[in-house]
């Protein structure tokens, strides 16, 4: 195997085989996000729908995962359930290091299993066992008992499982990663549900070499330093990115009460500081990061065979407490997280589980719905039901849920409330800033806030020139997808610049990637999209709801007319990627 080939574990659950190949396309498509659009369009279906047998589930890590701080993510490449698109969703924890220590650059499975299994995965094995008794177990006592089942390399374990939610396949079923991680957006849970794959153990039983050499172990000291010793990773350590809901709420940027408000008052009983003075038990790390961005908080409550405490322990981010905090209009830090628990116990990504519970709660109070399908009763602010929602929501418990687990949209389109359902692709993400965010995230790869820097352009810009704003759009994409290639966490894109990547890689014996840095990451965007295209992305198809038209920002109120401009003119740039895919790539050999 040669440093410009990829080593790619495959394997049929259906016939319970797998084998190693190796490609070529190490210098065209690094790793990470280009690795996947790869692998997806020599493996994938472009003519299927996202549950055929045959589609691949896809896990990709990059040439610098290991060797230096905070290439720590994992890419996850699927056909999403939500919109039967090719689509990704990126995780920390573990995943990514056990990878490396596993000799793999990427995994992809295919096939669907005779019955519930749990796949094992290391260095010289491959384990499918039948887990037949787990089915209907929550995502967090699965991953209790799996660390039990497969307790071997405990320290370089990575165990990615599901709930309930991807067993019934609802679209916003998220991937656990060990415990405090995900793959959170448009439905990856579900596809290993439809696999009847409970779980994924990845063991990181072997080694891996080091670059020889002075230049090395340098060039690492100076970028921990970076990370560690200056205060420019600092505030993702201090109070993380909850230090975000204030700031945005005074730039009245805030969806509250299903985006009916972008500002309230309420909101210093759960600013960051309020979360890290009330709730913050610890901080965590993903493997690899000396950061130390993951907050975990805590809450407790009463056991019902005895007269004590348990105390639960819940990750927290701007994003899940917007969701689950915000726009459900829930003020009190332990309330959210124990709805933040109520939804991982299912596996429900947070974003869509509470914005779609927000959507519900806005169309009871319109007479659209009621008690007989939401079970129990929805007002904002009323934590405790939400608590019970959530966990129906996940687990389908009637034919409203089961719907609404498909995605908003298609609840509003049978009961009413389109107009209010906030809804950018899919379940918008925490920032209601402006018209360029609402246009990127409507049109964006994952429909994520990290698709671009949208959100922080409209806090800076307030002219309303569309080439400009399309042109930032455009521009800045390329470098975000060179970072998830790699896999970097994208907190760290103002340390690894083109330029440092460059060093990153000819230090570590990667010549050929970085002297092409510019057209590899233009390489990769057209792949990406083309693959896109490919399965279904059609632009115009996708509508901005009312809701949208309606926020009032620091600004003033969205411009109707620039907002639809900006997309209009977003889809015609995209649109030039819609073209056959061509792979100069060859697969060189398998064992």
């Amino acid at each position: 195997m040669s440093r410009e080939q990829f080593r790619i574990l495959l394997y049929d659950l259906g016939r319970k085989r797998g084998k190693i190949v190796y490609h070529d396309g190490r210098n065209h498509f690094i790793g990470g996000s280009g690795l996947a659009a790869m692998l997806y369009a020599i493996y994938g279906h472009a003519d299927k729908p996202w549950n055929h047998a045959e589609q691949p589930f896809i896990l990709t890590i990059g040439p610098l995962t290991g060797l230096f701080p905070l290439m720590s993510k994992v890419v996850c490449a699927f056909r999403s359930p939500y919109h039967d698109q090719y689509s990704e969703s990126h995780g920390g924890g573990r995943a990514a290091l056990s990878m490396r220590f596993a000799g793999l650059d990427g995994i992809v499975i295919t096939g669907k299993a005779k019955s519930l299994c749990c796949l094992s995965i290391g260095s010289n094995h491959i384990d499918c066992k039948d887990v037949g008794f787990m089915r209907g177990m929550n995502a967090l006592a699965s991953g209790k008992l799996m660390r039990r089942m497969f307790s071997r390399n405990s320290g370089h374990r990575s165990i990615l499982r599901i709930g309930q939610s991807g067993e019934i396949g609802s679209a916003m079923a998220c991937i656990n990663i060990d415990t405090y991680r995900h793959f959170g957006r448009l439905g990856s849970g579900a596809v290993l549900g439809d696999k009847n794959l409970k779980g994924i153990i990845i063991h990181g039983d072997s080694d891996f070499d080091q670059p020889q050499g002075k230049t090395y172990p340098k060039l690492y000291k100076e970028l921990y330093s970076r990370v560690t010793a200056t205060d420019m990773m600092k505030k993702y350590f201090d109070l993380g990115t909850p230090a975000n809901l204030e700031p945005l709420n005074e730039l009245q940027s805030l969806p509250w009460y299903n985006l009916q408000k972008t500002s309230d008052p309420a909101i210093s009983t759960i600013t960051g500081e309020a979360f890290a003075g009330d709730a913050l038990l610890r901080n965590g790390a993903c493997s690899g990061c000396p950061v130390g961005c993951i907050h975990i908080g805590y809450f407790r409550e009463k056991s019902l065979s005895a007269s004590r405490y348990h105390f639960h322990q819940v990750a927290y981010d701007y994003e899940p407490i917007f969701a689950a905090g915000t726009m459900l209009g829930i003020t009190d830090s332990f309330d959210i997280l124990r709805v933040l628990d109520s939804l991982e116990k299912v596996s429900l990504d947070a974003m869509s589980g509470g914005v779609a519970l927000a959507w519900a709660t806005e169309a009871t109070e319109r007479g659209l719905i009621s008690e007989n399908e939401t079970l129990v009763p929805l007002s904002f602010g009323a934590a405790e039901n939400y608590i019970k929602a959530a966990a129906f929501l996940g687990k389908g418990m009637n034919e409203f849920y089961k719907l609404l687990g498909q995605g908003t949209l298609k609840a509003a389109a049978r009961y009413g409330g389109e107009e209010f359902a906030c809804v950018l692709g899919q379940e918008m993400a925490g920032y209601a800033t402006g018209e360029l965010y609402f246009a990127s995230q409507s049109l964006g790869f994952r429909h994520s806030h990290l698709d671009t820097g949208a959100y922080s352009w409209d806090q800076k810009n307030q002219d309303k020139d569309v080439d400009k704003g399309v042109t930032f759009l455009i521009g800045d994409e390329p470098g975000r997808v060179l970072l998830t290639s790699m896999v970097a966490c994208l907190f760290a894109r103002s340390v690894y610049t083109n330029e440092v990547l460059a060093e990153c890689l000819e230090t570590t014996g990667f010549p050929g990637i970085a002297s092409t840095l510019e057209k590899a990451g233009e390489e990769i965007r057209k792949l990406r999209w083309q693959t896109r295209f490919a399965t279904g992305f059609n632009p115009d198809e996708i509508s901005i709801p009312k809701r949208f038209y309606k926020v009032k920002t620091w600004k003033g109120q969205i411009d109707k007319g620039f907002l639809n401009n900006l997309k209009t003119e977003y889809g015609k740039k995209l649109r030039r990627f819609d073209e056959p895919i061509k792979l100069d790539i060859t697969d060189s050999k398998e064992k």
